[in-house]
């Protein structure tokens, strides 16, 4: 059983999400607040879930950046997070603040669902909207792809950039590989390297759009 606490300002649109969530028999929901930091952190640390159906109503992208920040929490600490947003411009800052799912809040039951249940298991789910405006705020140096990356790029780098659009981490990495974590180091750089990308989110959203991992 997947554990998700649902995280919204409005009373309504809790409501919402917990009925979503109650409907299908794999989640568990463990809790309901709002999203001040506080009270989530909370939440959070009283009931351990495994994700976060968290809606955004607001129009300020640095005020959820902000909210995020201000959890205080190490982004491989945090719960998976599934973000219901319609304000996109900061969709790479929130990815590195701990967001693995990205939705319109006009997003169909079944997406929903989906895409709980992908961040649970590490994946990343983008809706088409969060990848265009994600690849139009990328670095230009970012948007210069190699000319042959299926050459430029390792089958053991491949293999990395796969567990980082899992959402693992370095040392996580490492313990599935085998390899130390200086090792999986060395491997990132190159990748970032090779992609001409400034992040790790980059490199798997260029990953993905190149055909290489699977989001």
């Amino acid at each position: 059983m997947t554990r998700v606490l649902v995280a919204a300002d409005s009373a309504i649109a809790r409501a919402g999400l917990e009925s979503i969530l109650l409907s299908h028999a794999d989640f568990t929901l463990v809790g309901s607040v709002g999203t001040q930091p506080t009270a989530l952190q909370q939440q959070i640390e009283t009931y351990a879930p495994d994700a976060i159906l968290l809606d955004w109503d607001r129009v300020e992208d640095e005020a959820l950046s902000e909210q995020l920040f201000a959890l205080g929490m190490d982004v491989e600490d945090l719960p998976a997070i599934a973000l219901l947003t319609d304000s996109l411009t900061s969709t790479s800052q929130a990815l590195r603040l701990g967001v693995r799912a990205i939705l319109p809040r006009s997003a169909t039951k079944s997406e929903i669902i989906a895409a709980v249940a992908a961040v649970a298991t590490g994946l990343f789910v983008l809706h088409p909207d969060a990848v265009e405006t994600l690849q139009t705020n990328l670095p230009s140096t970012a948007r210069t792809l190699p000319a042959s990356p299926l050459q430029a790029l390792t089958p053991r780098e491949i293999e990395v950039l796969g567990m980082l659009a899992e959402g693992m981490g370095n040392k996580t990495i490492a313990r599935r590989l085998g390899i130390s974590e200086h090792t999986v180091k060395f491997h990132v750089a190159s990748i970032l390297s090779k992609l001409n990308a400034s992040s790790r989110t980059e490199a798997v959203t260029l990953g993905a759009r190149l055909g290489l991992i699977m989001l």
